[in-house]
């Protein structure tokens, strides 16, 4: 009987012991902690990843843990998150709270924005602790415009569809056929342009060459050509002057891809071979009319070939 009552001092001096031991424990835990300042949360979004426990950081250093989260009996659209932060912490005005999602599913509280200077955060609030305001963090803005983006992508989608659908398509392939018919036919009448440009320059040169002439005849010919004379000339400038816009106008149209063949060969052709031609005659009358000057003299111009003498 009395061995059995020693084993039962011994147990509950054994338990004594324990629980002593425990709150030793738990004190120096709490020592090493310091105090800790409660502050409240009122998150408008989903909490997912949550839970008593989870870490709280203040960029990113541990600062405290979350105490109690719950739906707010007040306004059932906020969940109440209750924090626990070391006192040491800097809890200003202008420190935000966001919710650090993850892809493990594992969320923590991330505290920012702290200015220093600014007074802290002391006012208590609706539930008797202060309330940190909150703040989007950017992977809770990307889940919660989640919606919105797969709207826009699927409206996306859908117009995408409808431009390449097969009607567009069959156009998209007729109108590079047609460009490329266009090109092929430009490409074939490229040689027979050729020619007929080299042959215009020709006849410019030949042109040119004849007015060099007149000039010189001209300048030193009898004053008897006065403003006949000038206004011959001033003709001849214009003449030529306008071949050579034409000849630049061919030379456009050779390097320049988007007119259609047919108006080439049609239209511009033509025009360069009349060009030629009233060049070649103009030519032709001018070099008579030097030649006319330097047989007969500067008063060929102004009246017919003298008469000889009339003998009975």
């Amino acid at each position: 009987m009395e061995t059995r009552a020693n084993h039962v001092w011994v147990g509950a001096v054994t338990l004594a012991l324990l629980a002593v031991l425990a709150a030793v424990i738990i004190w120096i835990a709490k020592l090493n902690q310091g105090h800790l300042d409660e502050f409240d949360i009122f998150f408008k979004q989903s909490v997912d990843g949550l839970s008593k426990g989870s870490a709280v950081s203040y960029a990113g250093v541990p600062a405290g843990q979350i105490k109690d989260i719950e739906l707010w009996s007040k306004d059932p659209s906020f969940v109440r998150v209750r924090i626990a932060v070391e006192d040491k912490i800097p809890i200003l005005q202008g420190t935000t709270a966001t919710i650090q999602g993850s892809f493990t599913g594992v969320s923590a509280v991330q505290l920012n924005g702290g200015v220093r200077g600014a007074p802290p955060i002391a006012e208590p609030g609706p539930e008797g602790v202060p309330v940190i305001p909150t703040k989007r963090g950017g992977l809770g803005e990307l889940l919660s415009n989640a919606p919105l983006l797969l709207d826009r992508l699927a409206t996306l989608t859908e117009r995408l569809t409808m431009v390449l659908s097969d009607d567009n398509q069959k156009a998209f392939k007729n109108i590079l056929a047609n460009t490329d018919r266009l090109t092929g036919s430009l490409a074939d009448a490229s040689p027979q342009v050729k020619p007929t440009l080299a042959e215009l320059q020709a006849t410019l040169k030949q042109a040119t060459a004849t007015l060099a002439s007149f000039d010189k005849v001209a300048g030193t010919a009898d004053q008897m050509l006065g403003q006949d004379g000038s206004s011959l000339v001033k003709q001849l400038h214009t003449t030529l002057t306008s071949a050579q816009s034409a000849a630049d106008a061919l030379n456009a149209t050779l390097t320049d891809t988007r007119p259609a063949a047919r108006q080439l060969s049609e239209s511009t052709l033509p025009a360069a071979e009349d060009a030629i031609r009233d060049l070649r005659a103009t030519t032709r009358a001018l070099r008579a009319v030097t030649e006319k000057i330097d047989d007969q003299g500067a008063g060929a111009l102004l009246g017919g070939p003298k008469l000889p003498d009339y003998k009975p």
